[in-house]
C-alpha cells in the first residue's frame, strides 16, 4: 500500500480540534504556516509555562488515519483534525518510525520525526474515555503512546491530501520515538 497524505489541518488560534483544509504550507524551521504550534521555541501552553526558550520539537503533528478506525470499532467518532493534528496519514506506521526519519511529504516538503505526541487531558473532556485509548501499557508494563507523532520541518513546501508520503530513515543504531 502507498502511504499518503488523508488530510491537512490548521488553526490560527488555541483549540484542541483544527479545522480541515485544502492544503498547508510547511515552513522550514518553523512549522505549519498560520497555525499556533509554528516558531522556532515551543509553543504549546504548559511547555510556555515551564520554559519558552525551549527549542519546538513540535512543529507539525502527525496522525494515522488507521487510529480514528481502530477508535471508531472502540464506539468513538473522531476524524482527522479533531485530535488537533496538522497531517493525517495512511498507510504508514507512523508510530514505528525511529527517531530522525525523514517523512517527504508531497513534491517538496520534509518533516524529520522529532518524537511521540504525549496525550492531555483535554482529549478526554473532547470526548470521554478516549485518553484511555490512545494511552496505555504494554504487558511489560511500558506506557504505549498512539495519539501520533510530532516532527520538525527541515524544508518546506506545500502538502495536500493525496500527497504521497516517503519515509527515509537514518543511519542505525536507529532509536525508538519517546515522548516529546
Amino acid at each position: 500500500m502507498n502511504s499518503t497524505v488523508a488530510a491537512v489541518s490548521s488553526n490560527g488560534v488555541y483549540s484542541f480540534t483544527k479545522p480541515n483544509r485544502d492544503s498547508v504550507t510547511l515552513l522550514a524551521g518553523l512549522g505549519v504556516e498560520g497555525d499556533v504550534h509554528a516558531g522556532v521555541t515551543v509553543k504549546h501552553r504548559s511547555r510556555v509555562a515551564q520554559d519558552p526558550t525551549q527549542p519546538n520539537l513540535r512543529q507539525v503533528h502527525l496522525i494515522h488515519q488507521e487510529l480514528f478506525t481502530e477508535l471508531g470499532r472502540a464506539g468513538f467518532d473522531v476524524s482527522p483534525g479533531d485530535l488537533g493534528e496538522n497531517i493525517t496519514t495512511e498507510g504508514i506506521d507512523l508510530l514505528g518510525l525511529p527517531a530522525g526519519t525523514l517523512l517527504h511529504l508531497g513534491a517538496e516538503a520534509v518533516v524529520e520525526v522529532t518524537g511521540l505526541r504525549n496525550p492531555c487531558l483535554q482529549i478526554d473532556i473532547f470526548q470521554d474515555g478516549l485518553l484511555k485509548q490512545v494511552v496505555g501499557r504494554a504487558g511489560d508494563g511500558t506506557v504505549v503512546r498512539k495519539a501520533g507523532i510530532m516532527g520538525v520541518v527541515r524544508t518546506g513546501g506545500v502538502v495536500r491530501p493525496g500527497d504521497v508520503i516517503k519515509a527515509v530513515l537514518p543511519a542505525e543504531p536507529h532509536h525508538r520515538l519517546e515522548r516529546v
